[in-house]
């Protein structure tokens, strides 16, 4: 017997709307396997509707931070979060993005030791701060990113990218969601 991908039922492929099966196969032509979290949230179709239409909105659009960017945020928030999913899936597309096998854990087990330059550790400092302490963000946390060369539009990535993947981290954390086997082989 395999290992439960979560602790609630998980529908079948084809037992699922149109417009979700659909996506989930065309993101199985693409990887050659369907990431668990495609599985997982499509219980609730709605909520997965929602939740891959603003995941796109961040995480795919063209322009401000780059993708390696994108994901080093997902990384090391996922890591400061305790998201055993995110850190999976999400390191193994930052080391693909990055073309660094290393970056990847890096930033998961101490973004603050990472081979990373100045501007990414202010990013990621932000980023942090936006999924701890939000509260606490003033002029002077945008004045230091402007400083690194950041834009307003950019720095309202970098806490919108941080605040989706709070819930998304948590959404796996509830869900006991299991990363797929093959996010640990990918990039290396």
């Amino acid at each position: 017997m395999s290992t439960p991908i979560s602790r609630f039922p998980v529908p079948q492929i084809n037992d699922m709307p149109d417009d979700i099966k659909e996506a989930v196969l065309a993101v199985q032509e693409k990887s050659g396997f369907v990431p668990n979290v495609f599985l997982v949230l499509a219980q609730r179709p709605d909520e997965f509707r929602g939740f891959f239409t603003l995941y796109n909105a961040l995480m795919e659009k063209e322009g401000g931070l780059s993708k390696t960017d994108r994901e080093m945020i997902v990384v090391a928030t996922s890591a400061d979060n305790g998201c055993q999913y995110c850190v999976a899936a999400h390191g193994a597309i930052l080391r693909i993005r990055s073309k660094n096998p290393l970056l990847a854990d890096q930033v998961a087990v101490n973004y603050r030791k990472a081979d990373i330059t100045p501007r990414q550790m202010a990013m990621l400092d932000f980023a942090i701060k936006v999924s701890n302490d939000s509260k606490s963000i003033n002029d002077a946390d945008f004045e230091t990113l402007h400083g690194h060369g950041f834009s307003d539009e950019e720095i309202r990535d970098i806490g919108s990218i941080t605040a989706f993947f709070g819930l998304s981290n948590r959404l796996a954390n509830l869900t006991a969601m299991r990363p797929n086997d093959e996010f640990y082989s990918m990039g290396r």
